[in-house]
């Protein structure tokens, strides 16, 4: 693939990379925080692009030149199954969470699933944070298998509560204050996923995993 076509100047310090797909976003993301480039200052994923920062202009060059060097390197490599699922890892987050959310039946029939199964479903699984963005502290959190995958609702509210757990398009997420919105709320949690002055205020950030688990 010519990747000089998918890479774009984002200002004078800053990368653009459109990928069309969270998948190989999700890889490239992962890739670059174990492989740093040199003068990358920053890697922000989002839904279907990664924006690279840098610490000087002078590293252009040599950024884009890295840069594709390793989309080549992923580009022929298989994608690595998903061996988080069932293992213990002490970073995982996690997350206790009421499943009381009045959206849940309505989850169960879209997915024609019981009620039970849509929580079994929920907290069976280790999710990762693909991006962060909406709101400060809102992960966008997906699964292996993409199991829970229901649309938006058909109207949105105006108003849903810090901690609701939700679902939408293939994502998981729990809103970190009250804010209008269209996801399908499952549950919620006294968990506050953001806080200004801890360090640091995000409980999650791009790359973390987490664990749902379900509490009284």
């Amino acid at each position: 693939m010519d990747w000089n076509t998918r890479i774009r100047p984002a200002g004078d310090r800053a990368m653009l990379i459109t990928l069309d797909d969270p998948r190989p976003v999700q890889r490239l993301a992962s890739a670059l925080r174990v492989h740093a480039i040199a003068g990358v200052e920053d890697v922000l994923p989002a839904a279907e692009t990664v924006l690279i920062t840098m610490h000087s202009v002078n590293y252009g060059t040599q950024v884009r030149r890295e840069l594709i060097s390793l989309l080549d390197r992923l580009d022929q490599q298989p994608p690595q199954p998903d061996v988080s699922r069932g293992t213990v890892d002490e970073n995982i987050v996690e997350i206790p969470v009421r499943y009381d959310g009045e959206d849940l039946p309505e989850v169960a029939r879209l997915l024609d699933l019981s009620i039970p199964e849509v929580i079994a479903s929920h907290t069976g699984t280790v999710w990762h944070c693909a991006f962060v963005g909406f709101a400060p502290g809102f992960g966008y959190l997906t699964s292996p298998d993409g199991r829970l995958t229901v649309p938006r609702r058909a109207r949105a509210r105006t108003a849903i509560p810090p901690g609701a757990v939700a679902l939408a398009a293939g994502y998981s997420g729990v809103y970190p204050r009250g804010t209008p919105g269209g996801w399908q709320v499952i549950g919620t949690t006294d968990l506050r996923m953001w806080v200004v002055d801890r360090d640091p205020p995000a409980l999650v950030r791009a790359g973390s995993a987490i664990r749902f688990v379900a509490s009284e």
